[in-house]
């Protein structure tokens, strides 16, 4: 029910139910209140079509109105009578205006008076601008203009500025300087001069306002891809508009783990309650997207008088016009003051653990591969996340942190702790034929494992030459429970909320004798992530579960038995012997601290032979790493180069 609707049923209520006399309203104003409630309900919606004014149809006044509320867009105000007042033949309305914008706290209110007259015995209102706003006076009109916040930089390690304002190029189409005749044509033009498809592009064209900049892609100031100002300018009506964004340092940068800003889509707005409206910057994945609300601040809002005609408004190129307001609006002259005006308010900086150096060292030592590869680096002493860096052919999938797939023999450090805790120790003896069958399945050795490691070895060397049969063979010695508990304490299968998208691993319990064979050698149905093999790493350098810390404010408890110091030590041992005499010697020649390591090579598919998964965790000093390689011949051969180019250079 409208609330001048209310008033009115509420004031006839209370007169019939007054035990006294109450005054009489002057005669007819009650019916010239309904009249001025029909004129609030058409004053809402922007439409005065169905009001009969004294003085003309409602689609002539319509036609009035129409420029004077176009440059307020799609917002539409409340509007309620407050007070009739009057004679039998005049009479006066008050209307209480509320306007409300999307995402702003603070409303614009106002009042205006209306003037009703009785004719032929039926009241009407009197068009005037001033119904709509006090000021308005036939020369001007309102327009609105949006005040967009700055949006919340994402910061690195030491408060290391990652996602920042950063030079970029907008090039479009001045609908202002381009002839309608003309438009479709050059849509397509400089669509295909940047590499966009047209079709959307001429819609978004088309649909703009009469003066608007239609950006039609942006490229980073110095980005080689973009085209010359000159080939821009050969596009009638085109234009290339210097401008900043929020951006990191690269294009690639972390992207999967960042996310992107861009337009809020339809869907974003309608989630948004009302914070959101179309042409809003706003986090649309990765962290950008999580932090949105955080990150995007609170915009701001300025409502102005403008020349009455549109041809007097001068165009304006420049990027991120009010899509709720009306393109072709500009402010009158900076002399009259706004109407209304709140400000905007910046979005808050998002502190992160990125190490820049470390991200860009990353990417680049990926580079060297043209399969898909990961790298995650984390750094043992406190769990901090310094590179989450996958290459251009993950095709922009979170493979680092959330990917889900075997870990082949690097998990062979879980299985050691535990059987470990089994009773086992590194000097313990292990047989390590060259097959072992289990119920009828036959598990080998890799293809050029040394035939002298073969036999009776202990368990160290099993270890270092990543010997299958000797660990398949000592599963008996391990309960249900086993693997997963000690893959819990290596960070590993038990889930925590960090602040980001992450996959800690999933472990066997139980099963039948073929999933605890496979489950002990990182086969079946073990899958982990990158990140999960760098807590591994980390907690073994570290002497304790290390969990990941990225986001500032989201640091995790372990929920799993404590790593103790002597099986910390032991592991590392093993695992310094992988460098000293297994496979992982290339990284013996490292200067500085001593490396410890474990490589890996996971089969999957169907194929036959299968495809292998080529793996590789080590860690130095305060720094653990990860390297996945999608498609690798061995871990050492394939990941292993990829992880020793990082090491060399973060040192």
């Amino acid at each position: 029910m409208r609330r001048g609707v209310g008033l009115v049923v509420l004031a006839l209520l209370a007169a019939g139910c007054s035990g006294g006399p109450s005054p009489s309203p002057p005669p007819g104003t009650d019916a010239a209140r309904q009249v001025a409630v029909q004129l609030a309900a058409a004053l809402e919606k922007k439409d005065l079509k169905p009001v009969a004014f004294a003085d003309a149809a409602g689609p002539e006044t319509d036609a009035k109105l129409q420029p004077l509320v176009r440059g307020m867009g799609t917002v539409d105000p409340e509007v309620e009578v407050t007070g009739v007042d009057g004679s039998a033949d005049q009479a006066s309305a008050t209307l209480a205006y509320r306007w409300a914008f999307p995402g702003v706290a603070q409303p614009w209110t106002y009042d205006t008076t209306v003037t009703l007259r009785r004719q032929d015995g039926t009241w009407r209102p009197v068009w005037s601008p001033t119904l709509l706003e006090p000021g308005l006076d036939g020369s001007n009109r309102l327009t609105q203009r949006r005040l967009q916040p700055d949006r919340g930089e994402l910061l690195g390690e030491d408060g290391d500025p990652v996602v920042t304002s950063r030079p970029v190029v907008r090039i479009g189409l001045d609908k202002a300087n381009l002839p309608s005749a003309d438009q479709e044509r050059s849509a397509r033009r400089l669509a295909k001069l940047v590499d966009i498809s047209a079709d959307p592009y001429v819609e978004r064209v088309e649909r703009a306002g009469p003066q608007a900049f239609v950006p039609a892609i942006t490229f980073r100031a110095k980005d080689s891809r973009r085209p010359t100002n000159k080939e821009v300018f050969a596009i009638r009506g085109a234009l290339p508009v210097q401008d900043e964004a929020m951006l990191a340092p690269t294009s690639g940068f972390a992207s999967a783990l960042l996310g992107q800003v861009g337009d809020a889509t339809a869907e974003v707005v309608e989630a948004s309650d009302g914070a959101v409206t179309d042409g809003d910057q706003v986090g649309l994945s990765g962290l950008q997207k999580r932090y949105d609300e955080q990150m995007r601040g609170t915009p701001g809002v300025r409502v102005e008088h403008a020349a009455a005609t549109a041809a007097s408004a001068s165009p304006s190129p420049e990027p991120g016009e009010d899509p709720s307001g009306d393109p072709t609006a500009e402010p009158t002259p900076a002399a009259e003051a706004p109407l209304f005006e709140v400000d905007p308010v910046a979005g808050k900086p998002l502190e992160t653990t990125l190490n820049v150096g470390l991200q860009e060292l990353a990417e680049r030592s990926l580079a060297k591969n043209d399969g898909a590869a990961s790298l995650v680096a984390v750094r043992p002493s406190t769990g901090a996340v310094l590179a989450v860096a996958n290459n251009a052919a993950t095709d922009g999938q979170p493979v680092a942190n959330a990917g889900q797939v075997q870990p082949g023999s690097t998990f062979k450090v879980v299985s050691a702790l535990a059987l470990l805790r089994a009773g086992l120790k590194p000097s313990s003896p292990v047989s390590c034929p060259r097959t072992v069958t289990v119920d009828g399945r036959t598990y080998e050795n890799y293809d050029d494992y040394p035939a002298s490691k073969l036999g009776r070895i202990d368990l160290a060397t099993a270890f270092a030459q990543s010997c299958n049969t000797a660990f398949i063979g000592q599963r008996d010695e391990l309960g249900k429970s086993d693997l997963r508990s000690a893959a819990a304490s290596l960070g590993v299968g038990t889930d925590y909320d960090v602040g980001f998208p992450a996959y800690f691993g999933s472990v066997p319990t139980g099963g039948d004798a073929n999933v605890r064979a496979e489950a002990i050698f990182g086969q079946g149905k073990d899958q982990v992530s990158p990140l999960a093999m760098a807590l591994v790493a980390a907690s073994v350098e570290g002497g304790r579960t290390v969990l990941p810390t990225l986001v500032a404010g989201q640091k995790p408890a372990s929920t799993a038995k404590p790593l103790s110091a002597s099986e910390a030590a032991a592991l590392k041992s093993l695992m310094r012997g992988v460098v000293t005499e297994g496979s992982g010697a290339r990284l013996a020649r490292l200067d500085g601290p001593a490396v410890i390591a474990k490589t890996g090579t996971a089969e999957y598919g169907a194929r036959t032979p299968p495809r292998t998964h080529a793996w590789m965790i080590a860690a130095q000093g305060d720094l653990a790493v990860a390297v996945y390689v999608q498609d690798g011949s061995s871990g050492s051969g394939t990941a292993g180069p990829l992880l020793e180019s990082f090491l060399r250079g973060a040192r």
